[in-house]
Parts: C-alpha cells; structure tokens; sequence
C-alpha cells in the first residue's frame, strides 16, 4: 500500500470512536450557534437564534458581551469533551459531527423549518450538496465557518484545546460585533443570518459571502 494511502488508512482508525456512531439530528432546520452548537425547533416558528442568545446572556439585561460569549463556549466545550481531557480530539469530533450536529457535513441536504412540509421539498428546498453555495453549519448560522468546531483549531494539530476554542469565542464575537460597540443585540445579530433557502441562487464564479465571517473561495 502506497505511504499516503497507510496515512490515511492510520488517520481512519485513529478518528473512528469505540462505540457504533448513530445519527440522531432531526430533519428540521437547526440554528448553529456561533461555536457550532445546534438549536432544533420544538414548534413552528420557534425563535432558535433567540434561545441560543437567551441562553448565553448570563445575565440577562438584553446583551451578550465577550466574556459571556467566551462562558457560553466553555459550557458547550464540556458537553463535548466527552473524556474530559479539557481536549477535543478527532473521535470527538466524530461524534460532534455525527451526532450532534450531522447538518454540518458537507454533503448533508439543506434542511427547512419545522412546519414545511413536502410543499416546500418538492420545489427543491431540501437540495443536497451545492459547490457554489453555503457549506455545512454556514447554511444554519452567524458566521460563514462550515465546520465550527474543529475551525478552532489554530495549530492544525488536530486537538482544539479549551483555550483555543475560548480564544475562538472571542475572535467570533469581535467579528459579529459590527459596530464595535462591544456588545451584541438580537437585531444586530440578526442581520448577519444566511438567506431563507427560497432566496438562494446560485452564485457567479469567485463572488464572495457578502456575511462577515471566514470567507469560502470556490475554485475549478
């Protein structure tokens, strides 16, 4: 077997966790969180971003500042250390991926809020995978980062650390923070959501996300 091929194959086994992965997201549009953390409607016309925004304001005066950002990060960072080694690493991220937020594969089909039914599927707005479109958490979320997770990774040494993913958080925050105000309201952060998928086109060559956030080139 070729060197990059017994690399690959090592690599494999090393992400692959213990116990059988089983996806469990539901099939309606979730709202990702800014550190990749998914909200799922419990009825029609839920406010998923308002949940999110509610459960980060600790403090709950109607702002969220950078530290309750870096907090709300650092909860979120727990529920996915599963062994507790203040380290995310590749099995980890398997399960994130797999069972937590399986909407941010790449070739996951673009989900619609909950209460569209097969009207809204037949005129194509549960497509899959679009070379020229959004990809993964970016269709759902703030920022245009696919992967929110494993984005936090700074050394690309294929752990995200609590401080490098704390150190994201605020990075996140300084870009969703438009008016350098150093606080977020709902109606700022609003304005930064994707398009509803009914707005979609398809777009030209080279044109760029016009949302702040890590920009996605797509090349021939």
């Amino acid at each position: 077997m070729p060197a990059p091929a017994l690399l690959l194959f090592a690599l494999m086994i090393q992400a692959t966790p213990s116990e059988p992965i089983t996806v469990v997201g539901n099939a309606w549009a979730p709202f990702i969180s800014p550190m990749g953390e998914p909200f799922r409607s419990r009825a029609a016309g839920d406010d998923t971003l308002a949940r999110w925004f509610a459960q980060a304001d600790s403090n709950a005066d109607g702002a969220l500042i950078e530290a309750e950002m870096e907090g709300d990060a650092a909860r979120f960072f727990a529920t996915l250390d599963l062994d507790s080694d203040q380290q995310i690493l590749p099995p980890e991220l398997v399960s994130y991926e797999w069972q937590t937020a399986p909407d941010v594969q790449v070739n996951a089909r673009w989900r619609v809020p909950r209460g569209e039914g097969p009207s809204a599927r037949k005129a194509g707005r549960q497509s899959g995978y679009d070379p020229q479109g959004l990809q993964g958490a970016a269709r759902y979320a703030l920022l245009n980062i696919p992967q929110p997770v494993a984005a936090a990774d700074s050394d690309l040494d294929r752990s995200v650390t609590a401080d490098e993913f704390r150190r994201a958080a605020a990075h996140r925050f300084a870009l969703l923070d438009t008016n350098k105000d150093r606080r977020l309201d709902l109606a700022e952060l609003r304005s930064q959501l994707p398009p509803a998928r009914k707005d979609q086109r398809r777009a030209k060559k080279d044109e760029p996300d016009k949302r702040i956030g890590t920009v996605v080139k797509v090349t021939d």
